[in-house]
């Protein structure tokens, strides 16, 4: 019966892996959408996430080979980040799963609203 590509061992685990944190997947579609940007650009363009957790996020990009880093030696210093192969073909999957969100969203939330403890329930003595 074997799992596959999905096994305990299997390569598709990398995918799921490269992206399992909360920004990665933003990151890289929002670097898909706009091109090469600042690290102030991004910020402002996704909301929301701090200077530090981008950082985090684009250095994990990096490590994984899905962003790329370039350093201008200029004053004040500059750093671009962009997709590299691999993280521009991410972006047809990131998609799916965006169009997945988009009309699967509601069901989630309404699923995990049934295991949320009641807010105001009778209390227990």
């Amino acid at each position: 019966m074997g799992g596959g590509e999905y096994a305990a061992d299997c390569q598709a685990r990398v995918a799921f892996e490269v992206l399992s944190h909360r920004w990665d997947s933003v990151i890289v579609y929002i670097l898909g959408e706009g091109g090469p940007m600042r690290p102030r650009a991004l910020i402002t363009r996704i909301g929301g996430i701090s200077p530090k957790v981008l950082t985090e996020a684009l250095r994990r990009l990096e490590y994984n080979g899905l962003v790329a880093r370039q350093a201008y030696a200029e004053a004040p210093p500059r750093v671009d980040y962009c997709l590299t192969e691999a993280g521009l073909a991410l972006l047809a999957p990131i998609r799916a799963m965006g169009a997945w969100a988009g009309r699967y969203t509601e069901a989630v939330l309404a699923a995990q609203a049934r295991f949320a403890p009641p807010e105001n329930g009778p209390h227990k003595s």
